[in-house]
């Protein structure tokens, strides 16, 4: 198997496994309180994972500040309601949800760049609304504002996506750099302010910690596997989450999709998989990637 192919599905596995950690926190601290400390953890494992040939010194020079500012914002409001999501509703349901971000890309690419889409987008468009629909079943099932949230997760990183197209040039640790400081200083805020407030103990920061670990060792094995594979032939790898999302939520957490939300699942993951295609053909580029992690 391809290096970067493999290192991409670690990638993505170690995420997961970060994600399920989160989903185990949610009944004992608050979204803002997991959020301030899993990116406290994280950074401190970034701070020695830094991309080759760059330096944290001078992290705050930017060449598109108002672009780099936007990211930071929407990574750091994706962040919040995805660890809400994933503390509220299954663990599958909210990975089929925020899924839908090539969807949601091509979506703001017609909107916002003037972009003509042809039948097939528009086909992968109207399947992924379907499976979606198949998993969460509105009108059979009461819905939670954690399916929002996750919901508005998808839509954040496509925003991310495009401004990602005019970000090229910054620096990694420079929007990593950004998005910690706004992560750190807004939760931290929002996390003293409840009422709820208390200080984790001894086994919950060791969650925590280990929860910051898979979010900074995936993020870094990403940026290996794309410096060994093009970004749009290791993209696809991203949907193996919806395995472990499966397998974690049934081993840990009790939720067992049954056969029609499985059948939306993969329907979800076919639309994914032609909006990558058809990108691909459009861009006539092997580096254009669709599934860049939005939030830490």
């Amino acid at each position: 198997m391809n290096s970067g192919i493999l290192l991409a599905l670690v990638a993505y596995a170690v995420y997961a496994w970060g994600d399920g950690i989160i989903k185990a926190l949610g009944s004992q601290l608050s979204v803002f309180e997991i959020g301030f400390f899993n990116i406290l953890f994280a950074a401190v494992f970034l701070f020695f994972l830094k991309p080759d040939g760059e330096r944290w010194h001078g992290f705050w020079n930017m060449q598109r500040p108002w672009a780099v500012h936007a990211r930071a914002v929407s990574g750091l409001v994706a962040g919040i309601f995805s660890v809400y999501a994933f503390t509220t509703i299954p663990l599958a349901e909210a990975y089929a949800l925020i899924f839908l971000a090539p969807l949601f890309v091509t979506l703001l690419s017609i909107v916002i760049l003037k972009e003509q889409v042809g039948l097939w987008r528009w086909l992968a468009i109207v399947a992924g609304l379907g499976g979606i629909l198949l998993v969460v079943r509105p009108g059979f099932r009461a819905l939670e504002f954690g399916h929002l949230a996750a919901l508005a997760v998808a839509l954040l990183a496509a925003i991310t996506i495009i401004l990602m197209r005019s970000l090229a040039s910054e620096k990694q640790t420079t929007m990593l750099g950004v998005l910690v400081g706004y992560g750190l200083l807004f939760n931290g805020a929002a996390m003293l302010a409840t009422s709820s407030f208390h200080v984790p103990d001894w086994k919950l920061l060791g969650m925590l910690a280990l929860a910051g670990a898979c979010t900074a060792g995936g993020h870094r094995l990403q940026l290996l596997a794309t410096r060994r594979s093009p970004a749009n032939q290791i993209a696809p790898t991203h949907y193996s989450q919806i395995v472990w999302a499966v397998v974690i939520g049934a081993a840990f957490f009790a939720e067992y999709p049954d056969w029609i939300a499985l059948v939306g699942l993969a329907v979800v993951v076919g639309s994914g998989l032609l909006t990558l295609v058809r990108e691909r053909i459009r861009l006539g580029t092997v580096r254009w990637n669709p599934f860049s992690r939005n939030r830490l």
